[in-house]
């Protein structure tokens, strides 16, 4: 491994030493399953104190840049980069209340319209074939009077990353990633343990396939956003185990 570290400067030195490993990393210097230099190595190579590096690859390791392992055959491994910390921290504001579940449902209305917009645009062949069997898994869940909600929530949680996959954009990818599989399964717990909802859930998810298959842009996006508010609809009917606060005037009102 060719690494081209220069002597850290004086003022915080720890944080040079950040940011010269990060952008090795994001240069594709080091490769995510790569080890760095030891931590003897690396102060040599950086001349300074081997606290500043124990202090760097603390930062890094917070930042979820690399793995750090203790004991015979340890070090700090490069990680790959994935939406992890993010999905920590918006869970952290969710559960401290500076992030209301009107607030996410104000965003997936926005976000996953468009995201539904696209895939209808974008599907190949091969896409709808996954939508069908995803909509099949459905089917046989809720035609064989399943009660194992927990089930249907995992297949939902699929078929909306589904979609993002579709549209190729990875940041809707990544984003909506996080808020379905971090969560909102919290939420769907509660909101999806009544057959009757599960059923209807289901027939906007077959209603949502179809447009997506003919190429609807519109309705697609129209049917993502009423399927965003009427599971916000089912989350609030709840309100012992939720306890969201009051959305705003006409906020996610019917267009």
């Amino acid at each position: 491994m060719n690494l081209n570290f220069k002597k850290a400067k004086p003022s915080r030195i720890f944080q040079n030493v950040v940011d010269q490993i990060q952008q090795a990393i994001i240069d594709g210097e080091i490769k995510p399953g790569e080890s760095l230099p030891s931590e003897m190595k690396l102060k040599e190579m950086f001349d300074t104190s081997r606290g500043s590096v124990r202090e760097a690859l603390r930062v890094l390791e917070q930042k979820g840049l690399v793995d750090i392992k203790t004991g015979v055959g340890g070090g700090a491994m490069v990680k790959q980069i994935d939406t992890t910390n993010i999905s920590e921290g918006l869970d952290l504001l969710v559960q401290y209340h500076h992030v209301s579940l009107e607030h996410l449902t104000e965003f997936r209305e926005g976000v996953e319209g468009l995201v539904a917009g696209l895939a209808a645009e974008r599907a190949t062949k091969t896409d709808i074939k996954y939508l069908k069997k995803l909509q099949k898994s459905f089917t046989n869940f809720l035609s064989e009077d399943e009660s194992d909600w927990k089930k249907f929530i995992e297949l939902d949680i699929k078929f909306h990353i589904g979609i993002a996959d579709i549209a190729g954009n990875p940041v809707f990818k990544a984003v909506l990633q996080m808020i379905h599989e971090n969560i909102l399964g919290f939420y769907d717990r509660y909101a999806l343990k009544d057959r009757e909802i599960r059923e209807e859930d289901y027939k906007e998810i077959c209603e949502l396939i179809e447009a997506i298959e003919q190429g609807r842009t519109t309705e697609a996006k129209s049917l993502a956003q009423h399927h965003v508010r009427q599971n916000y609809r089912y989350f609030k009917k709840d309100k012992n185990n939720l306890e969201p606060s009051e959305p705003k005037e006409n906020f996610l009102k019917d267009r």
